[in-house]
């Protein structure tokens, strides 16, 4: 059999067919994969994987009211109008305190108390010297019962010439004796009697007494240190055993320039501000102008009154009154403002701006700050109430950008 030589024909190659795909079904793999992905980041964006931030609620408040006008500003000091320094009438050694500082006490109420030793025993011996002359009364009055009754028997006998004239005389001057010694000894009793109030009362003197009701802001004495009304003895002896305050007696001395002592009058209102307390504000009133001025400064005391005690306002506390005029200015419209926390606002490019959290997404605001009060900050534009503001927001923090709220308040 013939072999026939292959044609060079046989291996061209047709173009006119399509060529086959070399990795079969790579692409529909693609675009799977594609999908998926899509999908996970539409499910990553939708969980919140921005930024994480802090935020808190825009509040609503009023701004702009009507107000009275500041005629002076001043500065001056809580003092107690009812203080003193509790001590003792005499001389003696602290054998016991009954009080610590803060402690309340009422009125009469035992503080302290003295060694009382010495004055007992002179009590104790003031008691025996009455008991003796009230014997020594007693004993009298018989001898002037018999005394009597022998003058007058002796006075009936005289008459039958039984006794002697002298004798009656005798007795007669006996009764008259012992009547005068009765009158002595009855004094004495009195005199006893008085010693033993006047020891009793130094008794009582060892028991040192509140005079007010108060609050003991000090404690100046200790069991077995000496004290005395007077300073005595050097740096040994003691002149009070504590210092006792009224609450109820504060008010506020205000040292006021002479050049402006004629913007101040008597019942004029004030607010106080304590210098613990700069956000809140004290109503008061002008109690007196003390009629003198003192010439090495240059100013005249005035006392203020608060209108209603608080317990968070202490002696000496250092506060800044506003005398304010009797006729409120007029009123203003009210504003609209809201109050957002001081950490919601901050600086950018020279203006204060704001970051507002919605669907996800930070917004910048540029807010204006119409005035501080405490931990927050009260807007007149830009923001509104009921939005979430972003708190100390982060510096890489950009327009639009997704966050994630951590927490809110």
């Amino acid at each position: 059999m013939e072999i026939k030589p292959a044609s060079l024909d046989a291996l061209r190659i047709d173009r006119s067919k399509p060529l086959p795909d070399p990795a079969g079904g790579g692409r529909w793999w693609t675009a799977i994969l594609l999908l998926v992905l899509c999908a996970a980041g539409a499910w990553w964006f939708l969980r919140g994987g921005g930024t994480l931030v802090k935020t808190a609620v825009v509040r609503a408040e009023k701004s702009g009211s009507g107000s009275a006008r500041t005629l002076l500003n001043a500065s001056g000091y809580v003092t107690a109008r009812v203080e003193a320094t509790v001590s003792s009438k005499i001389t003696g050694k602290v054998a016991e305190i009954l009080v610590e500082e803060g402690m309340k006490v009422e009125k009469d109420q035992t503080v302290a108390r003295l060694d009382a030793s010495n004055a007992e025993s002179g009590l104790r011996l003031a008691l025996a010297q009455l008991e003796s002359a009230r014997l020594n009364l007693t004993e009298t009055e018989h001898m002037v019962n018999y005394t009597e009754a022998e003058m007058k028997r002796y006075t009936s006998l005289e008459s039958s010439r039984a006794v002697s004239n002298a004798d009656v005389a005798r007795a007669a001057v006996d009764a008259r004796t012992q009547l005068a010694k009765l009158g002595h000894l009855r004094a004495e009793v009195i005199v006893a009697e008085r010693q033993v109030d006047d020891w009793k009362q130094q008794v009582d003197d060892t028991v040192i007494r509140a005079p007010f009701a108060g609050v003991v802001t000090t404690k100046d004495s200790q069991p077995g240190e000496m004290i005395s009304p007077m300073s005595a003895g050097g740096g040994f002896t003691r002149t009070g055993i504590c210092t006792l305050v009224d609450m109820s007696s504060l008010e506020i001395e205000v040292d006021v320039g002479e050049s402006f002592i004629n913007r101040v009058k008597a019942a004029q209102p004030v607010e106080a501000t304590l210098d613990a307390y700069q956000d809140w504000k004290i109503p008061g009133k002008v109690i007196a102008i003390i009629p003198t001025a003192d010439r090495q400064k240059a100013t005249v005391k005035v006392r203020v009154a608060f209108e209603k005690i608080d317990p968070r306002i202490l002696p000496q506390m250092g506060v800044k009154v506003a005398f304010q005029s009797d006729e409120p200015a007029a009123a203003t419209p009210a504003k609209p403002a809201v109050a957002v926390p001081k950490e919601a606002v901050g600086k950018d490019g020279g203006r204060d701006v704001a970051w507002v959290v919605r669907d996800g997404r930070v917004e910048r605001r540029a807010v204006t700050v119409a005035d501080t009060k405490g931990a927050e900050v009260i807007l007149t534009a830009g923001l509104s109430s009921g939005e979430s503001v972003v708190l100390n927001p982060p510096a890489t923090l950009a327009d639009g950008a997704a966050v994630t709220v951590e927490n809110s308040r």
